[in-house]
């Protein structure tokens, strides 16, 4: 079962006028990260996700893998560098992936991650 993991879940908010970001969206412009966690066949495995949002809108992605396990290294290399495609220039609240280069599981931990991301960017 995925889950995020609280201890690593943050935004730093971008400098902009005091009008930006002011259309009603629910979350706070600026890059957020956060651990996910999914399990493999090997066991637990976390993913480190960078997002950036203006408007809500994604405007940069990055994945961090942090597998231990080979099989899921190598999967985790695969997520983060299609990501990208994936997922900038959409909404975060559509922002929705399940596999992504090959790689199925890893999605899991992408989006717990992009859950606590959530989370930290509305409050």
């Amino acid at each position: 079962m995925p889950r995020g993991i609280g201890a690593f879940a943050g935004c730093a908010p971008t400098d902009q006028p005091a009008s930006a970001g002011t259309d009603g969206g629910p979350y706070a412009d600026g890059t957020c990260q956060a651990e996910g966690e999914y399990r493999s066949p090997g066991g637990e495995e976390p993913i480190g996700v960078s997002v950036t949002l203006e408007d809500d809108i994604v405007t940069a992605v990055e994945v961090t893998p942090r597998a231990t396990d080979g099989n899921a290294e190598q999967y985790q290399g695969q997520f983060a560098s299609g990501i990208a495609a994936e997922g900038v220039s959409k909404d975060i609240d559509e922002l929705q992936v399940s596999r992504v280069a090959g790689s199925s599981l890893t999605s899991q931990g992408f989006t717990a991650a992009l859950e606590a991301i959530k989370a930290d960017a509305a409050g």
